[in-house]
């Protein structure tokens, strides 16, 4: 079955944020805005790049109602001594979530089976727990948290104006399309 317009699954894990371990659950992410970032495994060599840049880019997320879980396969233990030892990782301010039993890596379905780790999967999921983007690399290439964020720009802005879609390359305050019959072959 297709992820997009799927509800997300039930699940809890633990996780490092704050400075404190804690408990997340689906319920967490309902009512909001909110973002998954699934990384390969703590103390690696891309996971940090990608997770300083979602530090660096997180007020923007957070400005825009977006709350950004970080996910690996790595215990909550791991993730804060990473957290402590990591400059990089140190700015992370969003929940690092612990996928121990591979419940939720495999819900998304971006587990590596073989080597108990996940792909570089992004999932952008609206308030009702609705996933709208998703996005699955290769393990040696990095994502763009400016990307990212447009992204869940343009998925907000359809959410908020029915009938409209956002064109490749949209930025907001650009123009949007109308589908209609008059538009057919137009573009």
């Amino acid at each position: 079955m297709p992820l997009i317009n799927s509800t997300i699954q039930p699940f809890k894990v633990n996780a490092f944020h704050d400075g404190k371990f804690i408990e997340v659950t689906d319920a967490d992410l309902k009512g909001k805005w909110s973002v998954l970032v699934f990384y390969p495994g703590d103390f690696t060599f891309v996971c940090p790049t990608e997770l300083e840049d979602l530090a660096d880019n997180y007020e923007e997320f957070q400005k825009l109602g977006v709350e950004v879980y970080a996910v690996s396969t790595d215990s909550h233990f791991s993730h804060k001594a990473w957290h402590d030892s990591s400059p990089a990782v140190g700015k992370v301010k969003y929940p690092m979530l612990a996928d121990m039993t591979f419940e939720l890596s495999r819900a998304f379905d971006v587990l590596i089976e073989d080597a108990g780790q996940a792909l570089r999967g992004t999932f952008v999921i609206d308030p009702d727990g609705v996933i709208k983007a998703a996005e699955v690399n290769d393990n040696g290439i990095g994502r763009s948290a400016a990307e990212l964020l447009r992204r869940v720009k343009a998925a907000q802005y359809i959410a908020a104006h029915p009938g409209e879609v956002c064109p490749a390359k949209w930025e907001e305050g650009a123009e949007t399309l109308s589908p209609s019959l008059e538009l057919v072959g137009k573009i």
